[in-house]
């Protein structure tokens, strides 16, 4: 199975990306977590994306706050799809972060998650690879028809507490 590379601006994103880190526990598909900077360590950024297809990456998920720059700079050297999750780490709430990732130039795509959307970038890495990996398809039927239940089991709970 490919793995997800979780690219983090800095260190003080990490509480916000753990609900990738446990999304893709939980599916059992394999990651790693770095830390590289669009800015103070561009270099780096650019190694692990031109890298990252023969590392046996099949998708980056790129989290950063502020100007979030990461996401795309990752994109421009790589050929696999990048999720950028765009960090609450300034005055503007991640407005500033959410804007930076989804006004890309035409030519590099970067899908963009909801401000602190870990959980769904994950989500959506999942799906990605899921296409070419059917026992992690099933996992996502799995989880989907779970999460369906858990809504059922509380709307009758609703009901039967309000004599619906």
């Amino acid at each position: 199975m490919k793995k997800v590379m979780i690219v983090m601006g800095s260190d003080s994103d990490l509480n916000v990306m753990q609900g990738s880190i446990k999304q893709l526990q939980s599916f059992g598909v394999p990651f790693e977590v770095r830390i590289a900077s669009a800015h103070r360590t561009p270099k780096l950024a650019e190694e692990l994306a031109s890298g990252a297809a023969a590392n046996n990456f099949g998708v980056i998920i790129a989290a950063a706050g502020k100007a979030a720059h990461l996401g795309g700079v990752l994109a421009a050297q790589t050929t696999l799809p990048v999720v950028a999750v765009p960090i609450k780490s300034s005055t503007l709430d991640g407005l500033d972060s959410l804007l930076s990732m989804v006004q890309m130039p035409k030519g590099i795509p970067v899908a963009c998650m909801a401000i602190d959307g870990a959980d769904n970038a994950a989500l959506f890495a999942v799906q990605i690879l899921a296409l070419s990996e059917p026992e992690l398809a099933q996992k996502l039927v799995d989880y989907k028809a779970d999460m369906a239940r858990k809504v059922m089991e509380k709307d009758a709970a609703i009901c039967k507490e309000y004599n619906v």
